[in-house]
Formats: C-alpha cells, sequence, structure tokens
C-alpha cells in the first residue's frame, strides 16, 4: 500500500513539474524536416506537399524546398537563406525554373522542437505575377538522437 501511494505520488509531481510552466522552444543547431503544402495556380493543378528541410547550424540558418509543377520534381530545388531571432525564423528564397520562376518568404514561431510555417511564393508566369499562399511544418528529432558536437 505505501508502494502504491508512493508511486501516485511520484507521478502526480512529474504531471505538476511537466504541466505546470508553458512549454517553451528549444532552438538547437540541427536540421528540421517537414512538408509544405501552397495554393493551386494556373500552371499547377493540384495542392502537392512537398518536402521542406531547414538547417540551422552555429546561428546561420539555409533552407531547401522541392519544386513539383508536374508529375516529376524539377531538377532544381528552392533554395535560400534565414534569420533567427530568438524563437522567431523567416526564409526568404527563390527558385528559376527558365519559363517560370518565384520568390519565396516565410515565418514561424518555435515550440518545444517545431515550428509552423506560413507565407507566400510570388510567381512570374507568362509574363504576369502570381502569388500564392503556402504553409508547412519542420521538426528535428529529439535531443538525445541529434549528433554530438566534436569539441
Amino acid at each position: 500500500m505505501i508502494r502504491v501511494a508512493a508511486a501516485i505520488g511520484g507521478l502526480a509531481a512529474a504531471w505538476a513539474a511537466t504541466t505546470g510552466t508553458p512549454a517553451t522552444a528549444e532552438v538547437l543547431d540541427a536540421v528540421y524536416r517537414g512538408t509544405m503544402v501552397c495554393d493551386r495556380m494556373p500552371i499547377i493543378k493540384t495542392n502537392r506537399r512537398e518536402a521542406l528541410e531547414v538547417t540551422i547550424d552555429d546561428g546561420k540558418v539555409r533552407y531547401t524546398h522541392v519544386v513539383r509543377l508536374r508529375d516529376a520534381s524539377e531538377l532544381k530545388p528552392e533554395q535560400g537563406t534565414g534569420t533567427l531571432k530568438g524563437q522567431d525564423i523567416t526564409l526568404e528564397g527563390a527558385w528559376d525554373g527558365g519559363a517560370h520562376s518565384y520568390k519565396a518568404k516565410y515565418g514561424g514561431t518555435f515550440v518545444r522542437r517545431s515550428v509552423h510555417l506560413t507565407g507566400t511564393q510570388t510567381w512570374s508566369v507568362d509574363g504576369k505575377t502570381v502569388t500564392r499562399a503556402c504553409s508547412g511544418a519542420v521538426k528535428r528529432r529529439l535531443k538525445a538522437f541529434l549528433p554530438r558536437k566534436k569539441t
């Protein structure tokens, strides 16, 4: 009986410790992987969920995003850089496929080990400018599974 009471007390203490304070993000140097979905356009008939990878290394941010106009991905991905201020991240990049190109801006705030991103892509299509909204999320692995830094 005493063991059961001790176990219940220990569980209650652990629960109070984890839920008593708001969760804050721990933005670490790591690779954050996820996906992004953008609105439809005349040249892209369906919404597609495409891979997105954000790398944070020593405060420097860079990213790549798969571009798919048809059933096969384009040879060149969207690439860009970003800034990290506290738990806020902004990404700016571009893609040029010859006949079509765009500039992209995304942003979000880290919560725990992930970030929900929203933003826009401004396309040049047949001499016209088309803007479409995008949203997605990236997440890093658990801290225990991240590579250790060599000192």
